[in-house]
């Protein structure tokens, strides 16, 4: 039943997120006003879930189905909602839709539906919403040639490209998310560290990201990129995973495959997890070469990152 799926996944998924105080009436079965007469003719719905920030105003909304239902069809129902709390409140939150197996995250302010693995905790669903007016165009962002493309125009092509690839327009001229993904071939010795370094700048401060996930496949390239990244963006704190604990507030981490994996599955003593899905914004991937992206996928399913692969050589098979 939907109420067996809501307490034995749904509540579970959310404990680790950070939201455990559901109180009823608020997080819990929210009643709203102005749901359209053809679905509800009182005009009004009680929500599944509301998630709420410090200032009172509606971050998310997650619409249950029972388990054996797809939880696709709760994305009409999970519509409506938005626009009532939206209209109540004047925030619109983020749309969840969930069958306890089958979550999927819709910020439809900006991006497609997409299947992710959890939901955000409050600070991540916060970044997100205040994303939406300190966001800026990648496409015009001037790239530092201090870190890249200094002599090396190729590198300034890429970077356009990793911009024109994340970046359109709507109907009314409002910026919209294109790809999430973006795969850079380039040879060894072409400067790929520098390049990802300035990518990560534009994203940075165009605020589309705060948090970096740098992923390699040994301890040594992993050394290598965080001494790179910290002279090329020395104002971004870093740390190596394989050899230092994270702090709350690090905006680079550089880690191995399986050392990243071990924090995935890690839960700490009040049940939640350290890296949430919305943790990091973006991944880059060193050496991604096939067999490695297969061998370790569940990372990139897990995180709901935007992705930069960086293959170890130029191949078909990549």
């Amino acid at each position: 039943s939907e109420a067996e799926t809501r307490r034995r996944y749904i509540d579970v998924s959310l404990k680790e997120s950070g939201w455990e105080n559901l109180r009823p009436g608020y997080e819990l079965e929210y009643k709203v006003q102005g749901m359209p007469a053809s679905t509800n003719p009182s005009g009004v719905g009680y929500v599944d879930y509301v998630l709420w920030g410090d200032d009172a105003l509606p971050l998310a909304v997650i619409e249950a189905k029972k388990s054996m239902a797809d939880s696709r069809k709760g994305r009409h129902q999970a519509e409506l909602y938005a626009n009532c709390l939206e209209a109540m409140h004047g925030q619109r939150p983020v749309i969840f839709y969930s069958n306890g197996f089958e979550t999927y995250l819709w910020d439809d302010q900006f991006y497609p539906e997409r299947e992710v693995q959890g939901f955000y905790s409050k600070d991540e669903l916060q970044r997100l919403v205040d994303r939406r007016q300190k966001r800026t165009d990648l496409r015009e962002f001037t790239v530092n040639q201090e870190i890249a493309g200094k002599g090396r125009p190729y590198q300034l092509e890429a970077i356009a490209r990793v911009a024109e690839n994340s970046v359109t327009v709507g109907v009314n001229n409002e910026l919209r998310g294109r790809a999430r993904q973006s795969l850079l071939v380039m040879a060894t010795g072409s400067g790929k560290t520098r390049t990802a370094a300035a990518i990560v700048d534009m994203f940075s401060k165009c605020n589309w990201v705060k948090r970096v996930l740098f992923l390699a496949d040994r301890n040594a390239l992993v050394t290598q990129a965080k001494n790179a990244f910290n002279a090329y963006l020395p104002n971004l704190t870093a740390i190596d995973l394989t050899k230092e604990k994270e702090l709350d507030g690090t905006r680079l981490v550089f880690s191995t495959y399986p050392t990243i994996m071990n924090r995935i599955d890690r839960l700490d003593d009040d049940g939640q997890r350290f890296y949430g899905v919305g943790h990091f914004d973006l991944i880059i991937v060193d050496e991604a070469h096939r067999p490695v992206y297969q061998k370790y996928r569940a990372i990139f399913e897990y995180f709901d990152a935007r992705l930069i692969a960086l293959p170890a050589t130029p191949k078909t098979d990549v």
